[in-house]
């Protein structure tokens, strides 16, 4: 009966040992905080240089191309009153405007936050909005 005991301990030390590593190895290093704007620029060093995905709004007037014939762009986006300018190297989604709601996959940097290459997620409100309220909104308009 002693022995039946060890032989069960023993194993659920080895799979608690087993699912531990497990863990511990498959999210130290790729791990990405999920953060807002006003989040992450109450104390931005603490998120400089560390996989990120930020969530926020693009101001208004604030989306440039280095030229026409790049595929650089710079930005800025904010959250209940903070902001942080964003650069970002590739094609950006048809969604991606003014105003709309983003989420970018990237690295803070002290200039700003580099985006990841096909790091920018725009959504588009008007899919997401119940029938009801956009019947209510055209008939306001």
């Amino acid at each position: 009966m002693n022995q039946k005991f060890i032989r069960i301990g023993l194993t659920i030390f080895v799979l608690a040992a087993s699912f531990s590593g497990l863990m511990w190895f498959s999210l130290r290093e790729d791990t990405e905080l999920y953060k807002h704007v006003d989040e992450v620029m109450i104390s931005p060093q603490e998120f400089e240089g560390r996989p990120l995905q930020l969530h926020g709004f693009v101001v208004p007037g604030s989306i440039t191309r280095a030229r026409k014939d790049t595929l650089e762009w710079r930005f800025k986006v904010q959250n209940k009153g903070s902001s942080v300018d964003a650069a970002y190297h590739g094609v950006v989604p048809d969604t991606f405007k003014d105003d709309a709601e983003v989420v970018l996959r990237g690295k803070l940097s002290p200039a700003g936050f580099n985006v990841a290459p096909n790091g920018v997620m725009a959504k588009c409100p008007s899919k997401y909005e119940p029938k009801a309220a956009l019947t209510q909104q055209r008939q306001s308009n």
